[in-house]
């Protein structure tokens, strides 16, 4: 052993001085907010709101099932406004004004899907558990209530319904499709 600026330290030791600094970070707290055609990705948006701060993360996956209100659903398709991702973004940046929120992440597919594909997929992190989850809840509430997405569900008798993200469409916004039908119920 030596003495070293008063420490012992064995001579296959390296001196190195553990020191904490707490660094803020740069990242806006709205890390994704978009509606997509793509597959969506789970991972991804948890690596989104990953941040030093926080202890807790919550996420929020939501996927085509197999059925709604007791009949068999063979498949669906996602269709949105135009005003729609602007929507997805204003909801997720109130959502993230809450407090002790650090970061959310929100993405929903348009297009068609088949049973087991993802729907939509939030995640949000904050310093603890309970805000995480508090926080996660309100911003998939907030998305199914307010961004303007129509889901038309086919079922296996051959029938099927259109769903609005809300029970009363807003008459201020109509949404053609490509073939200039209007969407909603």
């Amino acid at each position: 052993m030596r003495q070293d600026g008063g420490h012992d330290i064995h001579r296959n030791q390296r001196r190195c001085p553990v020191t904490t600094v707490a660094r803020p970070t740069t990242a806006p707290p709205v890390r994704v907010a978009a509606m997509t055609d793509r597959p969506l990705e789970v991972g991804r948006l948890a690596d989104a709101v990953s941040d030093p701060r926080a202890g807790g993360t919550a996420l929020f996956v939501g996927s085509v099932r197999d059925h709604d209100h007791g009949r068999s659903v063979t498949a669906l398709t996602y269709e949105a406004h135009p005003t729609a991702d602007a929507e997805l973004r204003r909801v997720a940046q109130e959502v993230a004004s809450l407090p002790d929120v650090i970061a959310v992440a929100a993405e929903h597919r348009v297009g068609p899907l088949q049973i087991g594909d993802l729907a939509v997929v939030v995640a949000v992190s904050c310093a603890h558990r309970g805000d995480a989850f508090h926080a996660g809840r309100v911003l998939i509430d907030r998305i199914k209530a307010e961004v303007p997405i129509w889901k038309h569900q086919l079922f296996a008798d051959g029938s099927s319904e259109w769903v609005a993200c809300t029970d009363e469409t807003p008459e201020a916004m109509p949404c053609p499709d490509a073939a200039g039908r209007t969407l909603g119920p």
